[in-house]
């Protein structure tokens, strides 16, 4: 019987219909002996079980063949209204036939209003057979009548909630499945969101240490190709210098492979972060050979907030390796009531911030957002750069 069913009903309607199909053969069987036992003698009781055999056939071929081309739910129940007037005109049990098929409108019927449309005609079947049987009376309208239109009137408010229970579990199951289906769309895009956003942190991060590295071996072996012969020992401090650095970007290397196995920020080593700047100024100097001042205050910071000034330093003081050609930078670290404040200058050729599209202070920008913080560029030709980064730091306390 599920397929019987409208596909939208559900496993409600599915379930209701399977136990009312139980129900309606046994209500079959039935009424065929009572016609037997009951009929009077003559060829009526033959007529009678003729009608009933009619309906039975149909139901079945339409219970057991749903997509039979010929036995559709509709003839079933026009064979059904026939049969009704029929058993009604031989007095033979037709409220009892009328009775066990009313669901069947509701069942087949696939709406609301063809439903009724059935049930309807059934009932004007019904008692146009019996008004032809009995004329018209008060005997006739007292039990005939009035009787068949309570037992409708029943059927019809029935009919309308199931249909409305229907309705209601077809579009709570719609809902679930829409909301199952939004689900896994956005776990889809986070997945994707938090692959996008780890690729962004390993080529920040890459960017910020290993291409930097890079840049100062290049720098630092031209150097030193070309001291060679004038200044053996300028030279050799050059290549210590390229081996430091290459030592620095395997281990840098090695933090980010060791952080793409557990996703979250990279890792430098903790301590101090006045000293770690310190360590990476005098490096800077001693390969550039300018003038770095600085005023590092030492303030206790997180790790992730260790690492994002560490970062800004690097970027800044690589754009001053590569663009500014100037002779000081000035490095201040101190700690302020809203948080820690780094700044970077130098007295280079400057630049338009505004048409400036480099990776690295868009880089900056974003690993300070991440933590609330801010950068701001300041710079002109002719006039240097100064890049002030600020990380608020909610709670913590200066050493």
């Amino acid at each position: 019987m599920t397929a019987l069913a409208d596909p939208s009903s559900g496993a409600l309607w599915a379930t209701s219909l399977r136990r009312w199909n139980t129900v309606c053969w046994a209500l079959f069987g039935a009424m065929a002996v009572g016609l037997v036992a009951t009929a009077p003698p003559g060829g009526s009781a033959y007529q009678a079980l003729g009608l009933l055999a009619c309906v039975v056939l149909c139901y079945a071929a339409l219970d057991r063949f749903p997509g039979n081309p010929v036995v559709r739910p509709h003839v079933y129940l026009s064979v059904l209204v026939l049969a009704l007037g029929g058993l009604a005109y031989l007095g033979s049990s037709y409220a009892a036939l009328f009775m066990v098929t009313l669901p069947h409108y509701w069942m087949f019927g696939r709406t609301p209003r063809g439903s009724m449309v059935f049930l309807a005609l059934a009932t004007g079947s019904t008692l146009t057979g019996a008004l032809v049987r009995q004329g018209w009376s008060a005997e006739f309208f007292g039990e005939t009548v009035v009787s068949t239109l309570i037992v409708v009137a029943v059927g019809v408010l029935i009919g309308l909630w199931a249909h409305s229970v229907v309705e209601q579990s077809s579009e709570r199951a719609r809902l679930i499945e829409e909301l199952e289906r939004t689900q896994a769309q956005l776990s889809e895009a986070h997945q994707r969101q938090g692959a996008a956003d780890e690729r962004e942190r390993i080529a920040r991060d890459i960017h910020d240490t290993l291409a930097q590295g890079f840049a100062s071996i290049i720098v630092l072996a031209e150097a030193a190709r070309a001291g060679m012969a004038g200044d053996p020992a300028r030279s050799a401090q050059q290549l210590r210098s390229i081996e430091s650095t290459a030592r620095e970007n395997l281990a840098e290397a090695r933090e980010l492979v060791g952080s793409a196995r557990q996703p979250g920020p990279g890792r430098v080593a903790t301590g101090s972060v006045a000293r770690t700047l310190r360590r990476t100024l005098d490096r800077f100097a001693e390969d550039t050979g300018l003038t770095v001042v600085a005023d590092l205050a030492d303030p206790e910071c997180d790790q992730q907030t260790r690492i994002a000034l560490l970062r800004c330093t690097q970027e800044s003081l690589a754009n001053v390796r590569k663009h500014a050609r100037a002779s000081t930078v000035g490095v201040v670290l101190a700690r302020r009531p809203y948080g820690v404040e780094l700044e970077v200058t130098d007295d280079g050729t400057g630049f338009v911030v505004e048409e400036s599209r480099g990776f690295g202070l868009d880089g900056m920008r974003k690993r300070l957002a991440e933590l609330g913080g801010r950068l701001t560029v300041t710079s002109s030709v002719g006039d240097g750069t100064r890049i002030l980064a600020v990380v608020p730091l909610t709670g913590e306390v200066e050493a």
